[in-house]
């Protein structure tokens, strides 16, 4: 419930959600104090079938594209935002990119570790801690092509679940497998099928980024797809001791093994508490060899994400609105014609009786409605169809994929009211405008 207020809360979702309900409500008390009005507006509709299903065409295009656009906005709008509780923090080294650490630095920071600083006791539990190593590999010994590259988060089974974004999804069942197997791996739907390997088959990896560390795995299970369809996860236990093996067999420590360590994860209750528990490791002395930041997860992204920049403010500020003003156009235009063409029948209701008032929202509604549903209707379809391939495939920093948000049942109506109604509020003007006697006088 909290997290549905304040994505409610969002800018976009407010907006939207106020003009859908409101038009809805809007249509649904028309259609129960103005029965019939209500069925004109469907008969006219009807009767000017073909241009209603181009508008109709028109509109669930461009709301779908409008859509896709802003579902990679959104999400990574989210991820950059802090929330007001329960949000996360990262611990990296300060003066190097990217993060390279002692492994002790992990012990300092683990409740569960006897080296965890003193002042540290009761802020967080070990459900609020997990470390990430980075292990990259191909196949292919010798050489590496795209499709021969593995990715490997290396960290500890019992984190997944409590720690990782969208861990809960992942079974209890899995992660017990890779407690039990060191050499059990998780990995993405599109990176299984780019290695061409199976659940339950064994392979070799050979170290990229860890030259000499080679590996041997066993896909335990697939990761949820949609983020992770590109990355694995692999029991740290494993890859430490693959370090401490080399150091006997080579007599002498790989030349990364005092910078295993890329990232610290620690969840805090509120803002106060990161502000509290960040001075507490920035000066603590243990640190002062490798120096370390605290940043919150959502400024550590938005700093990874700086690359991109130029890119998304394209999408967001240029192509959007772009699309969103043709939309429009394309509205005003079929309205417009519509109107023109039915300026004797607009004379014949007002001599009948129906006032400017009852024209002007004769036309709206009949905009509205159409608008409406088929914003509706594609928001729907792209969200089905997108969501049931894994997400949309677009590939920014290390998020290979985005899911349509059920947000978007929101947004496709709103578009399609909003550019309804901006479209077509000239031309119902001008219907409501219409005089009896000049119409009637070209008639004659």
């Amino acid at each position: 419930m909290d997290r549905f207020l304040e994505d409610l809360l969002n800018p976009v979702n407010l907006v939207a959600a106020l003009i859908a309900g409101a038009v809805a409500l809007a249509g649904a008390v028309y259609l129960v104090m103005r029965p019939k009005f209500f069925r004109l507006m469907l008969k006219n509709l009807r009767r000017n079938f073909v241009r209603t299903l181009l508008i109709a065409i028109a509109t669930v295009v461009l709301v779908a594209m409008v859509t896709l656009i802003w579902t990679v906005l959104y999400f990574l709008d989210q991820v950059t935002t802090e929330r007001a509780k329960d949000f996360k923090l990262i611990v990296t080294e300060r003066w190097q990119i990217p993060s390279q650490m002692p492994p002790t630095h992990a012990n300092y920071l683990d409740p569960d570790n006897g080296s965890f600083l003193a002042d540290l006791h009761g802020r967080y539990t070990s459900n609020d801690f997990m470390t990430w190593s980075f292990y990259g590999g191909t196949i292919e010994k010798g050489s590496y092509t795209r499709e021969s590259i593995v990715f490997f988060f290396a960290m500890r089974p019992e984190h997944i679940r409590s720690m990782m974004d969208e861990g809960e999804s992942i079974s209890a069942d899995l992660v017990e497998k890779m407690k039990n197997n060191r050499r059990g791996v998780l990995l993405g739907r599109d990176r299984m099928r780019q290695v061409n390997r199976k659940v339950g088959e064994r392979f070799n990896v050979f170290g990229l980024n860890y030259k000499g560390i080679d590996l041997e795995y066993e896909i335990v299970g697939q990761l949820p797809e949609g983020r992770y369809d590109l990355s694995g996860i692999m029991n740290a236990d494993y890859f430490n001791e693959s370090l401490d093996q080399y150091k006997q067999q080579k007599k002498m420590p790989h030349p990364l093994d005092q910078k295993r360590l890329n990232l610290v994860w620690l969840r805090v209750k509120d803002r106060a508490s990161f502000n509290e528990i960040g001075n507490i490791i920035e000066k603590a002395s243990v640190f002062s060899q490798v120096p370390v930041k605290v940043e919150t997860a959502s400024s550590g992204i938005g700093n990874f994400l700086e690359a991109y920049k130029d890119l998304l403010w394209i999408m967001k500020t240029l192509l959007v609105p772009t699309i969103l003003a043709i939309m429009v156009l394309v509205v005003a235009n079929a309205i417009s014609i519509s109107v023109r063409e039915r300026r004797a029948e607009i004379a014949v209701m007002k001599v009948l009786g129906f006032r400017p008032g009852q024209i002007l929202n004769l036309v709206l509604g009949e905009s509205l409605l159409v608008g409406g549903l088929s914003g509706l209707i594609a928001a729907g379809a792209i969200m089905g169809m997108i969501n049931s391939i894994g997400g949309l495939k677009f590939p920014i920093a290390f998020f290979p994929a985005f899911l349509i948000p059920e947000w978007a049942l929101a947004w496709g109506p709103a578009m399609g009211c909003a550019t309804a109604f901006l479209g077509s509020f000239v031309p119902a003007w001008q219907a409501r405008s219409v005089r009896v006697s000049e119409v009637f006088a070209k008639v004659a």
